[in-house]
Formats: C-alpha cells, structure tokens, sequence
C-alpha cells in the first residue's frame, strides 16, 4: 500500500486502534485502504491480546467516502466481483467476534456512513457530520448502509437520508438513533476508547453472539446489493455522476 493510502494501527491496552489515514482523499475507502480494514480486523478478531477495535480517521476527517477516482468499473461483473470483494470488510465487521467503536469527527461521508453504521457503537464529535449522497454519482448506497441504517434510525428517515442526501449533523443524530454517544469536538476518539474498554472488559461470548443475532438477514442485503449495484455502475447515469464529480460541477442525469 502506498503512503499516501493507508490505515495506521495501534494498541491501547486491549483495544485496537485503526486510523483511516489518506490525506489526498480525505480518508477515502479507496482499495488500498478497505483491503488494509479487512486485514487488521480479521487479524484481530483472531488475536486473544484485542478485546475490542477503534475505527477512526486522521486529520479531523472520519471518512469522506469512497475513492470514485478508482470507480473505474468495466461490466456487471466487474461491478460485482467489486461489491464482493467490499462485503468482507462489512461482514468481518458486523458479525465478526470482536465489538466495534466508530469515533467520527468532521465528514462521515458516503461509504464513511456507511463503515460508521456498520460499528456496533458510533461516537461523533458535537459539530460531526453524516450525508449518505451516492445517488448523486448515479449510484445506491452500498456497504450494507441499506441494512444498518433503518435498523438505527426508522425506514422512514433512512428514506429521508438516502433519497434525498440529507445532512445529518452529530447532535440530531444522537436524537433519531444514528449516533451512540457525542463527544466535544476533537473528543470523539478519547470517548471512544472509554465505550471500547467498557466493551473490552465485558464477558466476551455474548457480545459475538449477539453481534450474529443482530446480523441476521445481512447476507441477503448484500447479495442484493452486490446484484444491484453491480448493475448500477454500468448506466450512462453512473458515468455522468463520476465524471461530474471529478469535473467538479453538477451532473445531468438521463434517468
């Protein structure tokens, strides 16, 4: 992985820290950086020394979504085998053993909201901010976001905020159910650390099982959005979007 994609790992007594750190992306989920994800969580769910796991971003920045720069999807297929691939991050992280804390300050954008709902726990700065925002580059939420976000917020509002890309600022979050816990600004990660010990200490058999109640029906979102969104990155308007969004300007969409 190059130095300008990656995720930093440390220890905090028995808590694992992973800092998304691309400054050129705002922490993107480019490649680099979800492959990195999927490797420490899956080392961790097997290390005895981690009780539980931080997911945090560098910078003042949680994650600014995905790296469209690399959406560079040929066919369906190569679509899919995208959305595979990305499915092993967010089922390593909803029903693996270990618990989850996200600690969002600044943007949790896009795929960022999504890595955040896929935490068992979101702690978010005060002045934090959540947008989901994929239909403006052609293109439905992914990485599981359908699934964890209505079971968080209501059907009803995760419509609100995946139709019609609405911002959703930490506090209100806190008020509907998308965020666990505030935290003032340039705090979230010290109060993070705190709920990740809390978890840490606690018996950890019921925290995965409960972990896998939680995620039943996950697998069939996922092959559904593996199927739906592989479809989606082969239209005209998904090529519209990606394009708009590297021009910078507003994309014209043919439906």
């Amino acid at each position: 992985m190059s130095e300008a994609a990656r995720v930093d790992e440390a220890m905090d007594g028995n808590v694992l820290v992973l800092t998304i750190n691309y400054p050129q992306r705002k922490n993107a989920i480019a490649p680099a950086v979800r492959a990195a994800l999927e490797h420490a969580i899956e080392r961790a769910h097997l290390d005895k020394a981690v009780r539980a796991i931080v997911i945090t971003g560098a910078g003042g920045t949680f994650c600014a979504g995905g790296d469209i720069s690399s959406m560079d999807v040929g066919d369906a297929l190569a679509g899919r085998d995208r959305m595979r691939r990305t499915h092993r991050l967010v089922r390593l992280m909803a029903k693996g053993a270990k618990p989850l804390v996200a600690a969002v300050e600044g943007w949790a954008a896009g795929a960022g909201m999504a890595v955040a709902c896929a935490c068992d726990t979101i702690v978010a700065a005060e002045d934090a901010r959540f947008v989901a925002g994929f239909g403006k580059i052609g293109l439905m939420a992914d990485m599981g976001l359908p699934y964890f976000l209505p079971r968080r917020v209501s059907v009803g509002r995760a419509r609100r905020i995946l139709f019609y890309h609405e911002v959703t600022g930490a506090i209100e979050g806190e008020r509907i159910g998308l965020v666990d816990f505030l935290a003032q600004p340039g705090k979230a990660l010290e109060v993070a650390l705190e709920k990740a010990h809390a978890l840490a200490a606690e018996a950890a058999g019921p925290i995965e099982l409960t972990k896998k109640i939680l995620a039943e029906g996950l697998d069939e979102a996922l092959a559904d959005e593996q199927t739906f969104q592989g479809l989606l990155f082969t239209t005209s308007d998904f090529q519209e979007g990606r394009a708009a969004f590297l021009e910078k300007r507003r994309p014209k969409f043919g439906g």
